[in-house]
């Protein structure tokens, strides 16, 4: 009995060791594009400011300097660019440590199933993360320089002058927290598809809740985006597109599986034939018959 409890033990302790050693790996890598990212943590912050800088200029505001409120602030902020770079730098291989630790455990038309959104993912982030910041940034900020006003009029009056002067963590808060929003957005249609591939969800079940995911994705749209009109409608269209496509792709996986499930002799019509027998069954009729004649022969008694 105590050699088949410690037989059964030690592929635990494997396992466990294992996990150990792809975490320590993966840990590594990240220090490692955080220590990359933090030696050129200014050009990064150059690069995020393009599209501010862009928008200011077509203002005619040739400075889109930032300020640094707190003494301190500098410093998080290369902190964060660090976290942030290195997190996107070592996510490939830390995604192949997890590939390599969970591989084991699948079966092979699994693995062929998983491993393609192990590259989807990645990849879907990616765009939404360009998308956000070539396209809904510069729209988003321009909405937001238009509340500037001009110190003096023409005629010579004296007037309020508010002028940007903006944070440089506030900003790059503001600049991550868009990148990652529509990254994550980005993700439905893998993780729909995954989830229709795995039996889960169909395109008919998505169809039908087509209007409560509507109210999801603006309730997305105003939590996730700044508050303002533009961009929580980009966010909303863009995500509500991705829904549909979502829907069509589940559609796609549904008819590959019965396509190969008919090939193999293996594909049965369950709810039409249930439905047929249902509505066209004698013995049903036969026995609707004798509760008709059995309710007439108790009224008869009741009379």
């Amino acid at each position: 009995m105590t050699e088949q409890v410690e037989d059964s033990t030690a592929p635990l302790i494997e396992h466990l060791t294992e996990l150990r050693d792809r975490l320590i790996k993966s840990v590594v890598a990240f220090l490692i594009g955080m220590i990359i990212c933090f030696t050129v943590w200014n050009p990064i912050f150059d690069f995020l400011t393009e599209p501010l800088c862009s928008a200011m200029a077509e203002r005619g505001q040739n400075s889109c300097g930032l300020i640094l409120i707190k003494l301190q602030e500098g410093f998080f902020v290369a902190i964060s660019i660090s976290l942030f770079g290195g997190l996107l730098l070592s996510f490939p291989f830390i995604s192949y440590q997890m590939w390599r630790f969970v591989a084991p455990g699948l079966y092979k038309n699994e693995k062929g199933a998983f491993l393609p959104f192990m590259f989807a993912s990645p990849v879907m982030f990616f765009l939404g993360s360009a998308f956000a910041f070539y396209v809904v940034m510069p729209l988003a900020y321009d909405f937001f320089l238009g509340f500037q006003q001009v110190g003096a009029s023409e005629g010579g009056d004296s007037g309020t002058s508010v002028d940007f002067q903006g944070s440089m963590q506030e900003y790059l808060r503001l600049t991550i927290k868009f990148i990652v929003a529509f990254g994550l957005c980005f993700q439905l249609p893998v993780l729909l598809t995954l989830m229709g591939k795995a039996g889960l969800v169909s395109a008919k079940g998505l169809k039908a809740v087509r209007k409560y995911a509507v109210v999801g994705i603006l309730v997305l749209a105003a939590i996730v985006t700044p508050p303002d009109v533009i961009t929580q409608g980009i966010l909303f269209v863009v995500v509500y597109g991705l829904y549909e496509i979502s829907i069509q792709l589940v559609a796609r996986v549904e008819k590959k599986r019965e396509a190969k499930l008919r090939a193999e002799g293996l594909w049965f019509e369950d709810d039409d034939d249930e439905d047929d027998a249902t509505e066209e069954d004698p013995l049903m009729d036969e026995f609707d018959a004798d509760e008709e004649d059995e309710e007439g022969y108790f009224k008869e008694d009741d009379k």
